[in-house]
Formats: structure tokens, sequence, C-alpha cells
């Protein structure tokens, strides 16, 4: 899609409700609904994160969507692909901030560049104990990407068409941190396995974006 085309779509949706976990939950395996109410009171001491879902044009001004593979460390979301951002730290004035300027932080984009559209609906993520909070950004110019190479391993452009397109929503087996060999739902994007919070993010972002379009 056109990135001015994809500014009038967006510019509606302050309007529209978040479905919310009715969008997040076709994106869950089948043990996550039953662990999320057995952790209700690890959801109230959970770390705060803010990540960013952030949409710009390309060269050619067509509409894009930014997600990052993580480097490969001794953890949790190891070599895992998800959207910009991190953990509200004591300098931040709210989670959005935290969002934006872990952006920049590890994939260059200028702060003064971003502008955030809507808030989504949280995500509490078991392994790591972080509630994470994700917004829907634009940057109205191409970035210049500039990877945090500690904590970034690649920076992965994925087309909005590509994205909204059913035909990527794929069945993976994956390792996860509850048991072995899970078969889950996942978004195939760029040839990246994208499943977790963040496909439950996605899966959100996809609901409302197909309202709009």
């Amino acid at each position: 899609m056109n990135f001015d085309e994809f500014l009038i779509s967006i510019s509606k949706i302050k309007n529209i409700p978040l479905p919310a976990q009715a969008s997040q939950f076709k994106m869950v395996p089948p043990f996550r609904q039953e662990l999320l109410k057995q952790q209700e009171h690890a959801i109230k001491t959970a770390k705060r994160a803010g990540v960013l879902a952030l949409f710009y044009p390309d060269v050619n001004q067509m509409t894009h969507l930014v997600l990052i593979l993580r480097k490969t460390y001794h953890g949790v979301h190891s070599a895992q692909v998800g959207f910009p951002g991190g953990k509200l730290e004591a300098h931040d004035v709210s989670l959005e901030a935290a969002a934006i300027r872990e952006t920049f932080e590890e994939v260059g984009v200028p702060i003064k560049k971003i502008e955030v559209v809507k808030a989504l609906t949280e995500v509490y993520i078991p392994p790591s104990n972080f509630y994470v909070h994700p917004f829907i950004g634009i940057s109205k110019t191409t970035p210049q990407f500039i990877k945090q190479d500690d904590e970034v391993e690649a920076i992965i452009e994925v087309k909005l068409n590509h994205f909204l397109d059913d035909a990527n929503i794929i069945t993976e087996i994956v390792n996860t941190s509850y048991s072995v060999d899970v078969e889950v739902p996942a978004f195939k994007l760029n040839n990246y396995v994208v499943w977790g919070a963040t496909a439950m993010m996605l899966s959100e972002i996809k609901d409302l974006l197909k309202q709009l379009m």
C-alpha cells in the first residue's frame, strides 16, 4: 500500500475500539489462556515495558513495518523476532516514552520522527514476568536504520501487504519455556517465524488495520 493512502486510513484509528484478547488469543497455544488465569498474582507485580509497531514509507513510498531479530543470548527471548522496545526506566515519563526511546536506541529512528497514533492492549509474558504495552507509531519519512549491535541481530522490514495477507499465518512447532515441541500459531514474515507475545500483538494490529482498509 502507498504510504499516503496508509496515512489516510490510519488517521481514523483513534475512533476504533481495540479488539484486545479476541484478536490476541488467535495466536496463542492451547495452554496459554489457562496459564494466564494461574498467574494473575504475578501480573500484578510484573515489570513493565513498552514496544513500538512502527510503520513508515520505503524509498518507493510503499508502507512497511519494522521488526527486529534479537541476538542469541542466555535468556528466554534469545534469537526471537519482536518489536523495538524495552523496559520502563526511571527516567521514562511513560511506557509510550520508553517504547519511543528504545526504538531510537535499537534501530536508530530519531525520537522526533516518531508519532504514536494508538495504544494497544497489554500482553503479559510469563517467562520473563513482563507486562508489555504495545503502541502503533508512524514515521512520515524513510528511516535510516542503525542497528544496536549488542542487542539486535537483524532489522526486518516487512511490507504492509505481506503482513496483512492471511496466507502468512502458519502453524509451527517451537520449543517454549513451558514444554518441548509445542505447536503454536505464528506469522511467517520475510521467512522469519514470529510467535508468542509478538504474534499476539501483531494479531491485534492486523485486525485493527483490516477495519480501516
